[in-house]
């Protein structure tokens, strides 16, 4: 980690990888990373933690299956959402998104539970930040 201040337009512009997030930093037993991401992730469900995620650009849809059925949010450029724990949930970007997400170190991007991983989801706990 960076002990240095981190322009998140530079981490974005790092890498091209799409739903293969950075680590751009660390806050006590958190990782905050950042992500390209287009079309649709996967299924899937973090049984232990909540996932918080901000929009930097564009927007990303996240469909989720609750007790009272499906229902999908949808979050434009500035806006934040916390997926609670034990939430079935699928983010998607029809025309593309830059994200921040905020979960616990270790944490898998397809989750504890999830359907079959498409070729184009990196299954990762986060890759190192490589400015």
């Amino acid at each position: 980690m960076s002990n240095e201040p981190i322009a998140l337009s530079k981490a974005l512009a790092s890498f091209d990888a799409l739903w293969s997030p950075r680590i751009v930093t660390r806050v006590n037993d958190y990782d905050v990373r950042v992500a390209k991401v287009e079309g649709d992730h996967l299924w899937h469900v973090h049984d232990d933690t909540d996932e918080f995620f901000l929009v930097l650009e564009g927007e990303l849809r996240i469909a989720l299956r609750e007790p009272t059925g499906e229902r999908t949010v949808t979050l434009p450029k500035d806006s934040v959402f916390t997926v609670p724990r034990g939430t079935e949930h699928k983010p998607s970007a029809p025309s593309g998104a830059k994200i921040l997400v905020i979960e616990p170190t270790g944490t898998p991007t397809v989750g504890d539970r999830h359907d079959e991983i498409p070729a184009h989801v990196d299954a990762t706990t986060g890759h190192r930040l490589d400015l």
